[in-house]
């Protein structure tokens, strides 16, 4: 199944919520798992409430949120008017107030990463998003039923030595990526 979204949405705090909830509810209606669901959904706040909190917004004063599900594999991407800093994992530690989320990005996601487009940048991450084979709207699984995990390799822009860039841009646009460790 190849499904996909583009949404956009104010540069307001109140867009994360929007989001997720429609995130929520197309990966739900697909079939994905509930486990998967909330993990995206938690990917999506991640990601946007950076944007919103340290990027400027498109030229249209709007971010913008996309999903793409190729198969087993859920592509999710927020997309600003870039910042004065690129984005990275912050430390994170005990005392601080902030600085976790891309740290939690990294934890739930099997990837992600940074893409400088014209006048965008866009934060990527990419997770396994298998479908439900009990046919639940993404419930749960009865016990015994497996689920059949897609090989990463056969999508070459997830591995770490990708074929699809050319002097390190994809689609002409300068691309960088960051991986779990």
């Amino acid at each position: 199944m190849r499904a996909s979204s583009v949404v956009l949405l104010p540069h307001a705090p109140s867009s994360v919520a929007v989001a997720r909830r429609r995130l929520s509810s197309e990966l739900v209606d697909s079939g994905v798992y509930e486990s998967v669901v909330d993990d995206a959904s938690v990917i999506v706040s991640e990601l946007l409430s950076n944007a919103l909190r340290h990027a400027r917004p498109l030229p249209s004063g709007q971010v913008r949120v996309c999903w793409l599900r190729r198969g087993d594999v859920l592509e999710l991407e927020v997309s600003d008017g870039g910042a004065m800093t690129e984005p990275r994992r912050g430390p994170g530690t005990l005392s601080s107030l902030g600085g976790r989320g891309l740290g939690i990005v990294e934890a739930l996601s099997e990837g992600w990463g940074v893409r400088h487009e014209e006048g965008a940048t866009t934060v990527w991450a990419v997770l396994r998003a298998p479908r439900s084979s009990s046919g639940q709207n993404g419930r749960a699984a009865p016990a015994g039923a497996h689920t059949v995990v897609p090989d990463l390799a056969d999508f070459p822009d997830l591995t770490d030595e990708p074929d699809d860039l050319h002097d390190g841009r994809r689609n002409g646009t300068a691309a960088s990526r960051a991986y779990p460790a």
